[in-house]
């Protein structure tokens, strides 16, 4: 009889998302202006969002070594662009390279096979790296723990006190809260988010397994992703709809139309969505919500949305 592979501990040490675990990561290019005000790119992985409802913006949070010529272009400057790079092998070879710590910023860009374009945020923000499928331009946001009181020149590590979250966070590392100001993507798969994504025209888009020994780091390619269908728990479900409708506001009432396309709101955000569109129904003085008021309001949370990108 075949032995059951059973799950076994295993000791838990510095980077252990890298050396006592498997972790699939994005592979990402941060651009950061040095003091010269050239273009810096920096390979990381620990970037992940951070605000992603409910506050007036939405963030990315970076995890990484405060000596690094990115950490300390942040905490001197503020911005950065985060340059999702696609699957070729050559890209991620270079990304390697541009992730080795010690190089100056002349020194790696020397020779750095990615074409650079300026941002249309202005002049004082890094170039973005115009082989990448997307990319955010951010700005720090300093204010969250009075990380505004955190300096750059500090190469061989701080001393405390730190930050819990946002800063400088240990003698050797910082984290970064970065505010997304924008959002740019090729337009092949602007299209596909716009018009319906399916799985030909996703971006092939490559998974990090990050420093695994001494040698190499790994990276695997992109292959076509698969499409597994949402419970649709709340299909003709309309008197849910309405019962929870009916208790939001008593100034205004939602029709059973109109309650008949809010049936894929999926539960949990129900009373958020119906929440929303009584306040903006007020604003257009709306005391019935029908179709074509529901419209109305759509089109105006959509308007909303744009506005904050």
């Amino acid at each position: 009889m075949k032995k059951k592979d059973e799950l076994k501990e295993l000791r838990i040490v510095d980077n252990f998302y890298q050396t006592s675990s498997f972790f699939p990561m994005p592979t990402i290019l941060i651009g950061t202006l040095s003091e010269s005000g050239q273009t810096n790119l920096g390979a990381y992985s620990l970037c992940f969002p951070y605000y992603i409802a409910g506050k007036d913006y939405y963030a990315m949070i970076l995890e990484c070594r405060n000596s690094s010529n990115t950490a300390q272009n942040i905490l001197r400057t503020k911005k950065c662009t985060l340059n999702f790079i696609t699957d070729e092998k050559k890209y991620f070879k270079e990304a390697v390279r541009l992730g080795f710590p010690g190089d100056t910023t002349e020194e790696k860009m020397k020779d750095c096979i990615f074409t650079l374009v300026d941002s249309t945020l202005g002049e004082d923000r890094p170039k973005l790296v115009e082989e990448s499928y997307q990319v955010f331009e951010c700005t720090w946001d300093d204010s969250l723990e009075n990380a505004f009181e955190d300096k750059a020149g500090c190469l061989e590590g701080y001393e405390p006190p730190y930050r819990n979250f946002n800063g400088i966070t240990s003698k050797f590392g910082a984290h970064f809260i970065l505010k997304i100001d924008k959002i740019m993507m090729k337009e092949k798969y602007h299209n596909s988010i716009v018009n319906g994504v399916n799985k030909n025209n996703f971006p092939p888009v490559p998974v990090d397994y990050g420093y695994r020994d001494s040698t190499n780091f790994w990276c695997s390619t992109f292959r076509k992703p698969f499409a597994e269908k949402i419970p649709d728990k709340n299909n003709g479900d309309v008197k849910s709809v309405m019962y929870a409708a009916d208790r939001i506001d008593p100034e205004v009432k939602f029709t059973e139309e109109a309650c008949a396309q809010l049936t894929k709101i999926p539960r949990v955000f129900l009373k958020a969505a119906l929440t929303q569109m009584v306040e903006l129904a007020k604003e257009e003085g709306f005391t019935t919500i029908g179709p074509d008021e529901l419209k109305v309001i759509n089109d105006k949370r959509k308007n909303e949305k744009k506005q904050k990108k």
